[in-house]
């Protein structure tokens, strides 16, 4: 049970930590690693917070994490395009 509740904690960290890198990497460098992110995400930097933020409210509250949240969906929205 030990070994269960030690190996959760050890993936919630890596996964804190993972969280962590690729945030600070697209709100820094503005553009976001993969080739499937690269593709999708309109607003690196957008993106990039939404993650932080997103790992912060674990620490701090729901709210954090729910702005967190919304932000990562913002960093996908497409501009609009006007063709007619």
């Amino acid at each position: 049970m030990l070994i269960v509740l030690l190996g959760f904690w050890c993936a919630g960290i890596a996964l804190l930590l993972a969280g962590t890198t690729v945030g600070m990497y697209a709100l820094a460098l503005g553009r976001v690693p993969g080739r499937r992110l690269q593709r999708n995400v309109e607003h690196p930097r957008v993106w990039g917070a939404g993650a932080l933020l997103l790992v912060a409210g674990v620490f701090f509250s729901r709210t954090v994490a729910l702005i967190g949240a919304g932000l990562i969906t913002l960093g996908y929205v497409k501009k609009p395009t006007f063709d007619y």
